[in-house]
């Protein structure tokens, strides 16, 4: 399979390990007859993935349905899904069919499916195991042959814990899944998604491309993009038609450092800010820490980061080098190396430097275990909440967990 022509295919960008063995999963499970969820969060492309399932299936060339259970009226859910006779509710005038009827030999893509009624998710299990539903008022069994590809942002098991989804539901669909990471784990992506949607909509607009510095490289991705890659898609796009000017002879790319950057970058509603208050920092309620702490721990685990990753950089150079990698045909010019160094910048481009970075001292590595200890304590040994809260991904705090927090 090659993995960069069906990236191409279906507009999917990056080179992440994760990425990439969820396109791999994909695949392999869509010639079968499986029943899939699809997980990840919102904005990183679901229904990209329950395309591919569908386009790869034996099912191909019937009908795709795609259907957001999280905008379905709680009422007209059954009737929307299994169709409903006539008379069978106020203003059913007339019989009509549901999405299994019209999908019967496609495949009904059932996005946000946690957001289903438990009484709908109980008829749903029954078309599951059976192929088997009645329309709404009507006592006859009718049959559908439809393949079942879901998703969802929640955690399902935790919502089958708090009594929102079904358990026996759960069982039938975790069997096969496809997990799409979130964009703050894919750093290596973050740049390059950037060039892409900068490059489309200067294509469209007649405006200039924008490109990086490397410190202003830095500064896109410590942002932790909650809305992933659709947030970044529409924060490039706002950005350029904000900072860049018309495609001229001279001028075809603008250049940002990270200061000019800076002012644009989005800002999440209800974040924690210092507060002082007759001298004192306020301590955040139930926090079990002060409020002016947040940016600093942040700060430290981001910066040990780039220390662990500065060391796998040091430690490749005592390898042989590679011999250059040949040039994909064809390629699109935002996926170049150069394209950090336009011709045409507004802003002199100063030279790349290699940081001079130190190991990490004792102490350093002290104080941030004793932050994951706090954040843990206070969130009863929940790593997702704890992670939250340090600004950090679930791998990374798993990475820096304390000796006596990895038997857990």
């Amino acid at each position: 399979m090659d993995l960069q022509a069906l990236k191409n295919k279906y507009d999917i960008i990056g080179n992440d390990p994760a990425l990439n063995q969820a396109l791999e999963t994909a695949v392999k499970f869509a010639p079968t007859d499986l029943s899939v969820v699809i997980l990840g969060e919102s904005g990183v492309g679901k229904e990209n993935f329950a395309r591919i399932i569908h386009q790869y299936s034996a099912r191909r060339n019937n009908s795709f349905f795609v259907v957001n259970c999280g905008a379905l009226a709680k009422e007209l859910v059954n009737s929307e899904l299994f169709g409903h006779v006539k008379g069978s509710f106020t203003g059913s005038t007339e019989t009509r069919k549901g999405y299994f009827e019209d999908a019967n030999g496609g495949t009904l893509f059932l996005d946000e499916i946690a957001e289903l009624p438990l009484e709908s998710q109980a008829l749903l299990l029954r078309v599951l195991q059976s192929g088997e539903y009645r329309k709404v008022g009507s006592n006859k069994i009718e049959h559908t042959d439809v393949r079942i590809v879901a998703a969802t942002n929640i955690d399902l098991y935790e919502a089958v814990r708090r009594g929102k989804f079904r358990e026996d539901l759960y069982f039938r669909l975790s069997a096969a899944q496809v997990r799409i990471p979130a964009l703050r784990d894919r750093h290596e992506d973050i740049y390059l998604l950037f060039r892409k949607f900068t490059s489309d909509f200067s294509e469209t607009s007649g405006m200039c491309k924008i490109s990086l510095r490397p410190d202003a490289i830095r500064l896109l991705n410590s942002y932790r993009w909650p809305g992933n890659v659709r947030q970044l898609k529409g924060f490039t796009q706002a950005l350029t038609a904000q900072v860049s000017r018309k495609v001229t002879p001279t001028l075809q790319r603008i250049e940002l450092s990270a200061a000019e950057l800076a002012p644009f970058m989005p800002r999440e509603e209800g974040e924690p800010l210092p507060v002082v208050m007759d001298g004192a920092p306020a301590q955040a309620s139930g926090a079990g820490m002060n409020v002016d702490l947040q940016p600093i721990i942040k700060a430290i685990f981001d910066l040990n980061q780039r220390i662990d990753d500065l060391e796998a950089v040091v430690s490749r150079r005592s390898l042989p080098a590679p011999q250059a990698a040949p040039v994909r045909e064809q390629e699109a010019e935002w996926q170049g190396t150069d394209f950090a160094a336009p011709s045409g910048r507004m802003v002199e481009a100063e030279a790349d430097e290699q940081p001079q970075q130190e190991e990490p001292s004792l102490s350093l590595r002290e104080t941030q275990a004793e932050m994951i200890r706090k954040a843990l304590e206070k969130h009863h040994g929940n790593r997702k909440l704890a992670a939250e809260e340090l600004g950090m991904s679930e791998r990374t705090l798993y990475r820096k967990l304390p000796p006596e927090y990895r038997k857990k």
